[in-house]
């Protein structure tokens, strides 16, 4: 199943893709439910699973603005240098870590699918990262590792938007260079974890103007779902709705010679054959 933030007429909305429409979600189980948060907070998902059997469309997709998968996440929790082709990259200290780097990005900093990304004036190397999201379904605390996978709401795909030169501003954070607004995306929907037999062997790819730049599968993460999941929980609390965007692929911008940066008119793809695709154009921020 395949469930979407949506807004259309100035309202917002979850649905379900049906075909090639919507169901809205909201409207079937109450106004209670106008976040996909809310919905996996009360556990719902069953409940949306049985509201669209034998359902039609209410709209068509093409109709509907795409909100962020999760507009109201509680924690945005990003990971860095994941794939084991990403860490050669770093060849100063191309040494495999023995615990992922983590760190946070801001709800504003994402917008949805088909919505523009903003490269800010303070800088001309806004970068792409395509990256897999797990969305958590249910809280938990020191989950042990068996488990972990039970936690998982479903999936989703983010662009995990970087402006490289505000990266570097400090010793020890990446904080401001991840956190522009509207510099990443997360979308088109999230695909509930029952579709999903196995989470070790899914790929991603990034396409730069129809140009392949990124590709890779999770059977090369050095850090997989279930340790990350497991990892985090040992210090915050997951909640459902968090977001743990799991790394991305070697071939960013950043890392051609010369650098191949984001600039207005440019339309990045986002693609993971067992997810869909995550499409955002590039434009300039008008100030």
């Amino acid at each position: 199943m395949r469930l979407l933030s949506y807004e259309l007429n100035g309202e917002s909305a979850v649905g379900a893709v049906v075909d090639d429409g919507v169901v809205n979600i909201t409207q079937r189980l109450g106004a209670g439910y106008g976040s996909l948060r809310e919905i996996l907070v009360a556990d719902r998902i069953n409940a949306v699973h049985a509201e669209i059997r034998g359902t039609s469309p209410d709209h068509p997709l093409s109709e509907v603005r795409y909100l962020p998968t999760v507009p109201d996440p509680e924690k945005i929790i990003c990971i860095g240098v994941n794939y084991v082709n990403r860490n050669a990259e770093y060849k100063d200290d191309s040494d495999l870590p023995k615990y992922p780097s983590v760190f946070m990005r801001t709800r504003e900093s994402l917008v949805g699918h088909n919505e523009p990304l903003v490269r800010p004036p303070e800088s001309n190397q806004l970068d792409y990262e395509g990256e897999i999201a797990i969305v958590i379904g249910r809280e938990g605390r020191r989950i042990p590792e068996h488990q972990a996978s039970t936690y998982i709401a479903g999936l989703s795909l983010l662009n995990e938007g970087s402006v490289r030169d505000w990266l570097r501003h400090a010793k020890f954070n990446v904080t401001q260079g991840k956190n522009f607004e509207k510099s990443g995306s997360l979308g088109p929907w999230m695909v509930t974890a029952d579709e999903f037999s196995d989470y070790t062997n899914l790929s991603i790819a990034t396409h730069v103007n129809g140009e392949r730049r990124q590709f890779d599968t999770t059977a090369n993460l050095l850090f997989p779902f279930n340790y990350l999941i497991s990892y985090l929980s040992t210090f915050m609390r997951l909640k459902p709705g968090d977001i743990i965007s799991t790394g991305t692929p070697n071939g960013a911008g950043a890392r051609f010679d010369p650098p191949k940066y984001l600039k207005p008119g440019d339309v990045v793809e986002i693609n993971s054959p067992t997810i869909g695709l995550l499409s955002n154009s590039i434009v300039d921020e008008q100030i």
